[in-house]
């Protein structure tokens, strides 16, 4: 039997590569001659890179960069095995993650760190680049990022503007006449699985606005000045950016990156299985054995085991889910192409128990499965 681990983090708790060694291990329990696969996944947000890196044999590149609130920290971005595929997590420098809660405050942070990692890797010559834009602190429409590369947003008196949301609604001109060079020659693909508009109800900053610190007042004014950067952009490009779908994840990011670097939008999933091979792997396998944090209803929309198993049943794959938690719904998934759904949880107990406790839990319940299979 060959069995393929392709799983996706356990948030807050075991990275994918973790969850994939825990399973393998259960695995073994039972028969060390059972050959197991391991494709760590990710959906484009935290852990993408540690994801491609592995399976592609690359390498990180360490860079110090600022932060949200623009203090120095150590960040880094991943060069696949090709040598010349760059993927970069914007959380790994404008993330929500690298904050306290006291210090969340969207009108504030900014994405130039960022433009750091984007820059670094256009200085050093490569022209393919991946960004994965989920988990960011930001709602500045990445401001801070083209700041980073050399674009200049100006106020009415020709005086640049600063580096987080808060002066959006000053942005008159646009001069892009010192933007990095090397973008005129790079492919960027972003990896967004939202659809969200960058202004409106639905748009950045009353969706993920209030996640990152904004209260309902805030998200009034964010949304006011995102629409008058938007709406700037508009007039310098000539493009319809405030209603375009996926402008508006990463607090307006993805309108930067459309915007300013020609970036094209993907589903995060559909990047990582084209860049770990996931298919022709999951074609030579028996069963395919996925996973994530919480499985509910919206893991059908595009996260990694709905991506997982939407390939394998291509090819008529069994495939088995294991989470953290089930939620909401989650039955929905047996039409989607998971056969079966298995917690870790094997007992009563707390949500930081089973967090703590994960790696072993998760052995137990590949044991478990196994044993039910052979």
């Amino acid at each position: 039997m060959k069995i393929l681990i392709a799983p996706d983090s356990f948030k807050e708790s075991l990275s994918a590569k973790e969850v994939a060694m825990a399973i393998e291990r259960g695995i073994k329990r039972v028969d060390k001659n059972i050959e197991t696969i391991k494709v760590p996944m990710a959906d484009g947000g935290e852990g993408t890179v540690e994801s491609l890196v592995e399976a592609t044999e690359g390498k990180i590149v360490s860079v110090k960069v600022k932060d949200p609130l623009m203090r120095d920290i150590d960040s880094f971005y991943g060069v696949l095995g090709d040598g010349k595929t760059v993927v970069i997590e914007m959380a790994a420098a404008s993330g929500l993650d690298l904050l306290s809660k006291e210090e969340r405050n969207p009108m504030k942070t900014t994405s130039f760190g960022t433009g750091q990692l984007i820059k670094d890797a256009l200085e050093k010559g490569y022209k393919n680049i991946i960004i994965g834009i989920g988990g960011s602190a930001t709602n500045d429409g990445g401001a801070g990022m083209v700041a980073a590369l050399g674009g200049k947003l100006l106020d009415s008196n020709g005086e640049s503007i600063g580096f987080g949301a808060e002066d959006l609604d000053k942005v008159e001109s646009i001069d892009l006449s010192e933007l990095h060079k090397g973008i005129r020659e790079c492919e960027f693909t972003i990896a967004c699985d939202v659809d969200n508009p960058l202004i409106g109800e639905k748009g950045a900053s009353y969706i993920f606005g209030p996640q990152k610190g904004a209260d309902k007042t805030m998200v009034k004014v964010l949304d006011r000045k995102l629409g008058n950067f938007g709406k700037t952009i508009e007039d310098t490009f000539g493009i319809s950016i405030l209603q375009y779908p996926g402008a508006g994840a990463a607090g307006g990011m993805g309108a930067a990156l459309i915007s300013f670097l020609d970036g094209k939008l993907e589903r995060g999933i559909s990047i990582v299985t084209k860049e770990t091979n996931l298919e022709e792997k999951i074609k030579d396998s028996d069963l395919v054995i996925t996973g994530e944090g919480m499985i509910d209803s919206q893991t059908q929309y595009g996260k990694t085991p709905y991506g997982v198993a939407k390939i394998a049943k291509k090819y008529d794959k069994p495939v088995i889910a294991i989470a953290g938690g089930i939620g909401k719904d989650a039955n929905i998934l047996y039409e989607k192409g998971i056969d079966s759904i298995f917690s870790i949880v094997n007992k009563p107990m707390t949500l930081e128990e089973a967090m703590e406790n994960a790696g072993f839990l998760l052995e137990d319940v590949a044991e478990r499965i196994v044993r039910v299979l052979i």
